[in-house]
């Protein structure tokens, strides 16, 4: 891990098309604003790990799905 200091209104890089600016600094909070492509998703890393286990559950849900259609002659 690469660990920055940064001052509000600074920022830094990621790439050549990603920007991270340090927006404001409130006691313990930290507000950054994030410059990306659209095509480059942006999640908190708690929703990201909500998606990722949906993601999980709906996998493991399909699997079921096309062993239950299998039983009854359809695709696999």
């Amino acid at each position: 891990m690469l660990a920055l200091s940064r001052k509000k209104g600074e920022a830094l890089m990621i790439n050549n098309d990603i920007e991270i600016t340090v927006l404001d600094i409130k006691g313990e909070q930290v507000k950054i604003g994030i410059s990306a492509p659209k095509e480059v998703p942006v999640y908190r890393k708690e929703v990201y790990i909500q998606i990722q286990e949906a993601n999980k559950e709906a996998s493991a849900n399909m699997e079921g799905m096309e062993q239950l259609a299998s039983l009854f002659g359809g695709k696999k």
